[in-house]
Parts: structure tokens; C-alpha cells; sequence
């Protein structure tokens, strides 16, 4: 009888905190990630990144708020009022770069094999782009509050593409072009 009330116990113990904790972690997973925002004392682009932190822990008293962990116009500008949160809390999917990016390779080909770049994998094969000197780069690469500039000047690429044009360009010794290949 023991093992069923220890067993019981423990099944409370943990829908209890399913409920407490499960606000609090969406919150968590969803403030995650660099946004970009207008900053509303000069009107440019900035990077932002919201304390997620924070954002859970007010979460499970039901309240939600937000505060900024970073912006590219820190630390000359940390004093800041953080009026840029109001468009975070207007459209918080929206202002994610990963979100901006994913948009922008909407219905976009490969710029070198011409093969349909279909849905983002951000996990494994994460997209890459070739800027104006032909030079392919991964995201990671790219500052997030430059990324409508990228998305002017820049050509969407594929994985495989990206990957094989960085072993062209770091090991020229080890590529050998085919002189039949058509294209």
C-alpha cells in the first residue's frame, strides 16, 4: 500500500508542477532569440534580445512583462526607456530574425544549383546566402540588425551549395572541375 500512496504522491507532485511550471516555460521558448526592432529614439534597425528569463519568471504569477537582456545599442544607450518592447509585445513571432529569414526564403531557389529551397531546417542544414562578391556565408555570420540590408544585397543558397563552395574556397588544392559539366 505504501508504493501505491509514494506513486500517487509523485503523480501529484508532478501534474502540480505541469501547471505551474508550463506558462512560465512557454513564456521561456517563446522570448527566446534575436528580434529586430525599430528603436523608437532614432529610428533604426536594432538586434534585441528580450530576458526570457524574466519574461517566465513574471509568467507564473500570471503576469506577463518584458525587459530587454541586450541591444546592439548597448551599453551607450542602456539607460534607455525600452519603448521598443511595445512592438515586441504587439508581434512577438514577427520580429524574430529566424522568422524575418524564413519569410524572405519563402518560394526562393537555390542562387547556384537553382534547386527549390522548400522548408528551412534550422537544426541541421541551416541556410546560407552568397553575398555580392560571390562569397557564400552562413547566417550566424550575418549581425541580425543588418538583415534587411542582406536581404537587398545578398542571394539565397543552399546547404550543400554553401558547403561545397567553402571547401572551394578554403582548399582550392583539393578541387578538381569537371570540363564537361554542363551549366
Amino acid at each position: 500500500m505504501n508504493a501505491a500512496m509514494y506513486l500517487i504522491g509523485a503523480l501529484a507532485v508532478v501534474a502540480v508542477l505541469f501547471f505551474v511550471l508550463r506558462r512560465p516555460v512557454r513564456e521561456y521558448v517563446r522570448m527566446r532569440g534575436d528580434r529586430v526592432v525599430t528603436c523608437p529614439e532614432n529610428e533604426q534597425i536594432v538586434a534585441v534580445q528580450v530576458d526570457a528569463g524574466y519574461a517566465a519568471r513574471t509568467a507564473v504569477a500570471g503576469r506577463e512583462r518584458l525587459r530587454l537582456e541586450s541591444c546592439t545599442r548597448w551599453p551607450e544607450k542602456a539607460g534607455c526607456g525600452q519603448e521598443c518592447l511595445r512592438q515586441i509585445e504587439d508581434q512577438p513571432e514577427d520580429c524574430l530574425v529566424k522568422t524575418q529569414v524564413t519569410r524572405w526564403y519563402a518560394g526562393k531557389a537555390c542562387a547556384l544549383c537553382g534547386r527549390a529551397l522548400g522548408q528551412l531546417e534550422w537544426a541541421e542544414h541551416k541556410p546560407a546566402l552568397m553575398n555580392p562578391d560571390g562569397v557564400t556565408v552562413m547566417w550566424s555570420d550575418v549581425k541580425p540588425e543588418t538583415i534587411y540590408e542582406v536581404f537587398d544585397s545578398h542571394a539565397p543558397i543552399c546547404w550543400d551549395c554553401h558547403i561545397a563552395e567553402t571547401f572551394r574556397r578554403t582548399r582550392p588544392d583539393l578541387v578538381i572541375d569537371n570540363p564537361h559539366a554542363s551549366g
